[in-house]
């Protein structure tokens, strides 16, 4: 890891020069004179306001194109500039970078809402190292400062070009990069290995799942839904009926977004009033989607195992198991193969698919003893747990090797300051 005197070891003897922007570089405008038309069949490329927004260094693989005659004056981008949003809705988002830090051939444009920097020919910085500057805090708070307005803040040219930014010489610039360079690479790999493992995981998951669930013929009964349980068609509930708390409520879309196999909790609730008009959803009961744009997600299930009795709406049917079968058996059973095999039959539509109540009540499913069912739920719910800690660890792991990241850069591209004359 870097110490906290890398710095001073790294700028022993070492003279930091601080310019006004204005003074050694060139700021230009975007595409002007631009109709819809001529975004919609173009013969040429340009970076758009996005692409700079979302990248520290521009994406040449998302260009988009842009029709311009060569009759007209317009600014070209060219390898080494720095391009800058012009606003945002938020002054400290205003004036986000990019560098240009791939060499390329033929004309690119730019965006009429962002700018661009073209250092002067005697001045030396790296582009490698200005993405990462414009960046760094220390400009950062700096380039905020020049964006005024209400609803929408907009960088004033004027501001921006009395900027004072350090230019350090060429090997302590190729040594920031090659430090936060380390570290980009470090946090995609990390990244990979995660969503690796996570991936890995899935499928053993899925695998072992579509085993357990497998029975030799013979081994085990198996039975029409509608034998070892009730299946009660849901009505009503929009989502114009959620309220802050009340009544907890399973709306059927929120199984495909944001439900997993199972819940204690509700995402949203409903008044008392409203729910007197719904169908009841007790502890172990399943709730399974009819309706949805997709053969996938049809059937999907979720199982309730809240202490407060829930209620759902249209487009769902509630399944009561008896006490032949667990629900959460059949909640896994619903993602399998064959579960998936038996609702093709039944599906009816094309943009809208629908599996009515009735016909999931004719699925037919295998039923162990209830011992065997609860020994397969108990291995399944651990591998479920598994993929689900890795899933919540892998968002965890970037934020913090993204902060460890920005803390570096921060530090490396706080150099000392001296003031520089208007």
């Amino acid at each position: 890891m870097i110490k906290l005197n890398f710095m001073e070891k790294l700028l022993d003897g070492v003279e930091i020069e601080w310019k006004l922007l204005g003074e050694i570089s060139e700021i230009y405008g975007g595409l002007t004179g631009k109709s819809k038309i001529d975004f919609e069949n173009g013969n040429a490329y340009y970076i758009s306001y996005k692409n700079i927004f979302s990248n520290i260094d521009v994406d040449f693989e998302k260009l988009e194109s842009v029709k311009v005659s060569t009759s007209e004056n317009q600014h070209k981008v060219k390898y080494g500039d720095v391009l800058f949003t012009g606003s945002s809705e938020t002054a400290d988002e205003a004036g986000m970078s990019s560098s240009v830090t791939t060499k390329f051939d033929g004309s690119v444009f730019l965006n009429s809402f962002s700018f661009g920097v073209r250092f002067n020919e005697d001045i030396q910085i790296i582009p490698e190292f200005s993405k990462y500057l414009f960046r760094s805090r220390l400009i950062r708070d700096e380039i905020a400062k020049t964006a005024s307005g209400v609803t929408r803040f907009n960088v004033s040219k004027a501001r921006f070009k009395k900027l004072q930014i350090p230019i350090p010489p060429l090997k302590v610039q190729e040594e920031i990069v090659r430090i936060l360079d380390t570290f980009t690479e470090l946090t995609a790999e990390l990244t990979a290995e995660l969503t690796a493992e996570l991936t890995a995981r899935k499928k053993q998951h899925t695998y072992y799942r579509d085993k357990m669930l497998t029975f030799e013929e013979g081994e085990v009964e198996w039975k029409p839904l509608c034998e070892v349980g009730e299946l009660v068609r849901g009505n009503g509930l929009l989502k114009s009926d959620f309220t802050e708390i009340g009544v907890p409520a399973i709306h059927y879309g929120q199984i495909y977004t944001y439900y997993g196999t199972f819940t204690t909790e509700t995402k949203s609730f409903v008044s008392y009033e409203t729910a007197q008009k719904l169908k009841k959803v007790n502890t172990g009961d399943v709730v399974i989607t009819n309706t949805s744009e997709n053969l996938e997600d049809v059937g999907k299930a979720v199982v309730y195992l809240g202490k407060v009795q829930a209620v759902t709406g249209g487009h769902a049917t509630i399944f009561k198991p008896s006490n032949q079968i667990l629900g959460k058996y059949f909640a896994y059973f619903t993602q399998t193969e064959m579960f998936a095999c038996q609702k093709r039959k039944y599906a009816k539509g094309t943009k809208v698919i629908d599996v009515s109540a009735t016909d999931i009540s004719k699925i037919i499913i295998p039923i162990p003893p209830l011992s065997e069912q609860e020994r397969i739920v108990s291995i399944l719910d651990k591998f479920a747990a598994l993929v689900s800690s890795i899933t919540e660890c892998l968002p965890c792991e970037i934020e913090l090797r993204k902060k460890q990241y920005e803390y570096y850069r921060n530090m490396l591209l706080n150099f000392p300051k001296e003031e520089v004359e208007d």
